[in-house]
């Protein structure tokens, strides 16, 4: 039993693991401020102020900074693939 608790906690997350989370909580705030800004206009009450449409420009926002996140995550992935190949090619 003693063998499979690993000792030490394990660190899996990649370099763009928290601007992908931070994109996705950005993103889901500007899809909530966007939802309630289209409300009025089914309801037939009066619209929201500018501020509500400003902040349902999050959304795009958020989408950026996650991509942000995957482009880094991907850049990353490519410098370990160097440098494994890399230590590869070098002869013993």
């Amino acid at each position: 039993m003693r063998d499979e608790t690993p000792s030490a906690p394990t660190d899996d997350s990649a370099p763009g693991d928290g601007l992908v989370r931070a994109g996705a909580i950005v993103f889901v705030v500007g899809a909530v401020a966007t939802l309630v800004t289209v409300a009025p206009l089914f309801l037939g009450t009066d619209p929201f102020p500018t501020v509500a449409y400003l902040v349902s420009m999050l959304m795009g926002v958020g989408f950026l900074i996650a991509g942000a996140g995957v482009l880094r995550s991907i850049a990353a992935g490519r410098r370990r693939a160097r440098a494994v190949q890399a230590a590869a090619a070098q002869p013993r």
